[in-house]
């Protein structure tokens, strides 16, 4: 039975899809006014794994990730400019073309880190009519009102407001920051639809608009989601992911308006959420400048999937200090692991004796385990190291690990199948003046031959019966 930590009944609970048929998931996805952080990508992982743990389970699962190109503002207050907006005139570009980059860019960084491609990927700018059929609706229904910047969300009409963080609405509004708008009914209220100021001096106005019952407007960041989800997935779902960041305002919100304009309730069975990574013990964000994306890892030539397993050592509720140390050991890890898998590989397949018969049986029962208790990744990793140091046969390790790596994503079986085609003449030639350096104790030599080898994109590991080549 698999488990999941639900932020919204604060415990661990069962999952039970409302259809047994079909599973809905729905995950936050990136605002593309600037690249992605590995920070962003841990949660983007956690919801990866999800995923394909339900799918390891035999659902099938229907997910959507969302594209944030417009109505993001650069604070939660409603105020401040739009990141898009703010994203062009950082690199003298329009709004349309920063989206398009980072959009990009984006999709890279996630091939690159083997996340699974979502059945839909919306993007806020395909959907504004969804947007704005939702706030009338909501107007509709006296949810919302109209002041002079825009349609804002009455949060003291929705009983249930702030929910998801356990708070009631008197304490978040104790809690609210400064009131930045005095035409806001409550310091808790949010925009819907936000109108287009006039157009400055010299004639220039926003890159992305569109017009409205209300006037020339943009949709505010939380109505896109709500809109979205509601379009691919029904009017409630099973799943919702994100980072905790969401929790007090943008998912607090999402559940408010959702819940509101449907009538029905819950918006969501399950929350999930995904804590911070760190640097330094401190949250990795664009604001403080101490992120690092992935061209940083790459330059300093590591492997993107490095980066995944480094996710995997640490459960995803739990925060995970990001250090080059910690990535340098997942990165040997792994290499070790596709070592490992290459040498399973070339051995030949014997007999499985009824012993480890049960051992192929008892392992596969204890990752399963690991990952029904709400995706317990450091645990199942542990059953990866045991498979690969137990006595069964290397053929049915090879099989056993391979089947795991479908929920891990560490795409064993491509280096295992890859490591298995010929080696050029011109590699083996280097492979075996190296192993000549090394018998003549010339290191510093046979390490410059190793530095040639891997210019080629090949990895050389040393093993107890001699080096072992394959293609990076």
């Amino acid at each position: 039975m698999v488990q999941f930590y639900n932020t919204l009944t604060k415990k661990s609970e069962t999952f039970s899809p409302r259809d047994p048929k079909l599973v809905t998931v729905y995950c936050c996805g990136p605002t593309v006014y600037d690249y992605a952080t590995v920070g962003n990508f841990r949660t983007y992982t956690m919801t990866d794994v999800l995923v394909r743990t339900l799918r390891h389970f035999g659902y099938t699962v229907k997910f959507v990730m969302n594209i944030t190109d417009v109505g993001h503002l650069v604070s939660d207050d409603d105020i401040g400019e739009d990141k898009m907006e703010k994203g062009a005139k950082r690199e003298g570009k329009t709004a349309w073309d920063i989206a398009t980059f980072y959009t990009k860019a984006f999709l890279s960084d996630s091939r690159k880190l083997n996340l699974s491609e979502p059945d839909v990927r919306p993007k806020a700018t395909e959907h504004i009519a969804e947007q704005i059929a939702m706030v009338q609706i909501l107007l509709a229904k006296g949810y919302a009102y109209q002041i002079d910047d825009g349609i804002y969300y009455d949060t003291a009409k929705f009983p249930r407001y702030g929910q998801l963080t356990g708070q009631r609405l008197d304490e978040l509004k104790a809690g609210a920051r400064v009131e930045q708008n005095p035409q806001k009914r409550n310091p808790t209220d949010f925009a819907l639809w936000k109108f287009s100021p006039n157009p400055s001096a010299d004639g220039k106005k926003r890159d992305m608009e569109w017009k409205s019952p209300w006037g020339t407007g943009f949709p505010g960041w939380h109505i896109e989601c709500s809109a979205m989800s509601r379009k691919h997935l029904g009017d409630q779902i099973d799943i919702h992911t994100g980072g905790v960041d969401l929790i007090p305002v943008h998912h607090t919100n999402e559940i408010a308006q959702s819940e509101a304009s449907s009538g029905k309730s819950p918006f969501v069975r399950y929350w999930v959420h995904g804590q911070f990574l760190l640097v330094d013990g401190a949250k990795m964000a664009k604001s403080k400048g101490n992120f690092y994306r992935f061209a940083d890892l790459e330059d300093k030539g590591f492997d993107p999937l490095a980066l995944r397993y480094f996710y995997l050592t640490a459960h995803y509720r739990k925060p995970e200090n990001f250090t080059w140390e910690g990535l340098t050991a997942a990165q040997n890890s792994l290499n070790e692991l596709r070592k490992q898998l290459v040498l399973m590989r070339k051995s030949g397949r014997t007999s499985l004796s009824a012993e480890k018969l049960e051992k192929v049986d008892m392992y596969r029962k204890r990752f399963d385990e690991a990952l029904c208790d709400d995706m317990n990744t450091p645990q199942s990793l542990a059953v990866v190291w045991e498979v690969v140091k137990s006595n069964i046969p290397a053929p049915d390790k090879y099989d056993l690990l391979i089947d795991f790596d479908e929920v891990l994503g560490l795409k064993l079986n491509e280096v295992a199948s890859v490591a298995s085609e010929e080696i050029p003449e011109e590699i083996q030639v280097l492979v075996k003046k190296r192993d000549q350096l090394r018998i003549e104790k010339k290191f510093a030599e046979a390490d410059t031959i190793r530095k040639e080898i891997e210019s080629k994109d090949y990895v050389l590991d040393d093993t107890p019966t001699g080096a072992l080549i394959s293609r990076r």
